[in-house]
């Protein structure tokens, strides 16, 4: 079993909705700078996703995914030091980052 800081992890699959989910997603989150990388590639994520619908292009949600992704995972392993609960939880996850966006756009969380 894992341990952080605080004891035993928690495993992300024992919460049963999304409203319980989010408090423990926003510890796992608890770095500033993995929360800025967090924000810079869900932005990045957007722009392509904008490009996608300008151009037509594919290729532009490959980019999107790797922008999304590839930031948040460095900021989880570098910086927090955890795995992403993406991998237990990913759907859960995913509407996370979106939440934490909106939530770092609107001054709930600090970055």
């Amino acid at each position: 079993m894992e341990t952080t800081a605080t004891g035993p992890a928690t495993d992300p699959r024992a919460f049963t909705s999304f409203a319980q989910f989010y408090p423990f997603y926003l510890t796992e989150h608890s770095n500033v700078t993995c929360r800025r990388l967090h924000f810079a590639g869900s932005t990045l994520a957007l722009a392509c996703l904008v490009m996608l619908v300008a151009t037509g292009n594919a290729w532009w949600l490959l980019a999107g995914l790797l922008c999304g992704y590839g930031f948040a995972w460095v900021g989880h392993f570098v910086f927090e030091k955890n795995r992403p609960a993406s991998f237990k939880r990913p759907l859960y996850s995913f509407m996370g980052d979106w939440v934490m966006y909106k939530d770092i756009w609107t001054g709930k969380v600090r970055i």
